[in-house]
């Protein structure tokens, strides 16, 4: 069971600030999170074969294939405006 200590602890440590209307409940709800892994540790898993990423789906690689790409000219006729050699682009920040 999580003590106040522990839960100043964990709120320190994620830079977290906890008012002391919510430590109860925190400790409560914290507490039920660890008694859920406690259950989840009396699972039997013995032959069971470890998964990454939830499925064994592969990635498909194709081949890269030279095609036909855009000219430089071409490229540059999407920007709306250009200055001294420059594609001006929106500002992302203002």
């Amino acid at each position: 069971m999580l003590e106040k200590n522990d839960l100043e602890k964990l709120a320190e440590l994620s830079r977290m600030e906890v008012e002391p209307a919510e430590e109860e409940k925190l400790l409560k709800d914290l507490g039920g999170i660890l008694d859920h892994f406690e259950e989840l540790k009396a699972v039997p898993t013995d032959g069971v074969k470890p998964m990454t990423g939830g499925t064994e789906t592969r990635n498909i690689y194709r081949e890269d294939e030279e095609g036909n790409g855009l000219t430089g000219e071409e490229a540059k006729k999407g920007f709306p405006e250009e200055e001294k050699d420059y594609l001006k682009v929106p500002p992302v920040f203002e």
